[in-house]
């Protein structure tokens, strides 16, 4: 099961969730206890161990955070 922030979370459940949205990987960010889906470039919120997989309640995180870059668009 998922835990606290700063706790880390459950490697297995990791491995069971998916982004909602892109259906890609998600990693944890211990330091904000979320979940990032660095394609979505949104963070999920932990609340209570329980991770809430509604993109009505993530929130937008920037290059910085994902640690992925804008690829340049084709001209």
């Amino acid at each position: 099961m998922a835990e606290t922030k700063g706790r880390g979370i459950d490697v297995k459940l990791l491995e069971l969730l998916a982004c909602p949205l892109t259906k890609g990987p998600l990693v944890w960010d211990a330091e904000r206890g979320e979940l990032v889906s660095r394609l979505a470039r949104l963070a999920y919120p932990v609340r209570d161990g329980i991770p809430v997989m509604l993109p009505s309640e993530a929130r937008p995180v920037d290059e910085a955070e994902t640690g992925t870059k804008r690829r340049p668009s084709p001209e």
